[in-house]
């Protein structure tokens, strides 16, 4: 295994350590929980920017677990991390496991660690044959090839369309279902992106790898990505202190949309237009920190590739979560927005 620190570059990691430090209290142990931990490359930052912060990592891969841990002692911060296996939507019962009410930020980066997309055997790559697996956590059972084993032709084509924005996305669900009921099931990615090339019309690519969409697609069904973020985010805003953040990486645009959807309900006083007076209660109590979504510069791009598509987005809890947003949130779903 090569050095750690050397198989994930963190994206717009200066700018994390600021939202994520930047509102943390001077005095005391303030928390931080970073929801995907990964190879703690933004966890082991904010612990070094603030000496006295303590920080829970979550995270559903046990190597990345693993792996972060060993990085943490390395750099002599393991008394103040405390690593969980977990799900991200599993934070409330995590930080009650933990005996811990309220936190002073949260981090999420959403992408994949370059440790799950460069391992041959995961799957998540369309760049090197390997079991169709995508699986970020192995203890679940469900798999990538279970899905184009068992999906019928409009649930493919729903979560191409839906997950992957890709044009194509009927046509290639239907050459799925004619492949695994001529030649069985398919099981390797080389054989997916073979298919998914066949498919696709040559006169009507887009740039890049045309296997793209359909993988990022898969990824995000096998793993219940956004479902999962649309329970996290109000369970995050439940245990927030009073000028604790909320910071968020995106890289996929219904990932960036859920994140600007949840946000905005705090960013804005919750009356009907043309209210002449703002009750108090209503007033708005989230702050914007980035002022919409920050982006990567030429440079970050230029030195990790990876960057180019992030979309980062934070908000400051500036009064307390009022009474009739905790009970919409209460369940720690989206959903509850109506």
């Amino acid at each position: 295994m090569k050095d750690i620190a050397s198989i994930h570059t963190p994206v717009l990691l200066d700018k994390c350590v600021g939202l994520v430090c930047g509102g943390l209290p001077g005095t005391g142990s303030p928390v931080i929980v970073d929801c995907t931990l990964g190879l703690a490359g933004h966890a082991s930052a904010f612990l070094q920017a603030n000496t006295g912060a303590q920080l829970i990592g979550i995270d559903r891969d046990r190597q990345a677990l693993d792996l972060a841990s060993r990085r943490m002692e390395s750099l002599g911060l393991a008394s103040r991390f405390t690593p969980v296996h977990a799900a991200f939507d599993e934070v409330s019962d995590v930080l009650g496991q933990l005996g811990v009410s309220h936190i002073d930020a949260a981090f999420l980066d959403l992408g994949l660690s370059s440790l799950q997309i460069d391992e041959d055997t995961r799957g998540f790559s369309y760049s090197h044959d390997a079991p169709l697996d995508m699986r970020m956590d192995i203890s679940q059972t469900l798999t990538a090839k279970d899905i184009l084993a068992r999906y019928p032709q409009d649930a493919l084509a729903r979560i191409f369309r839906d997950y992957g924005q890709e044009r194509y996305s009927s046509l290639i669900a239907a050459r799925i279902v004619q492949y695994r009921g001529k030649n069985g099931d398919i099981i390797t990615t080389g054989q997916l992106s073979r298919l998914i090339d066949d498919s696709i019309p040559r006169a009507h690519r887009a740039a890049g790898n045309p296997a793209k969409r359909v993988f990022q697609a898969l990824r995000i069904e096998v793993n219940g990505e956004l479902d999962k973020l649309a329970r996290t985010l109000p369970q995050l805003a439940m245990h927030l202190n009073r000028g604790g953040r909320i910071v968020v990486e995106s890289y996929h645009s219904l990932e960036d949309k859920a994140v600007k959807s949840f946000m905005a309900q705090g960013l804005h006083a919750d009356v009907p237009d043309r209210l002449p007076v703002v009750p108090d209660s209503a007033q708005p109590f989230f702050k914007d920190l980035t002022h919409g979504a920050a982006k990567a510069d030429a440079d970050e791009i230029q030195r990790n590739p990876r960057s180019s598509s992030v979309r980062l987005r934070a908000v400051e809890l500036i009064r307390e979560l009022p009474g009739r947003w905790k009970k919409r949130w209460g369940k720690g779903s989206l959903s509850n927005q109506t």
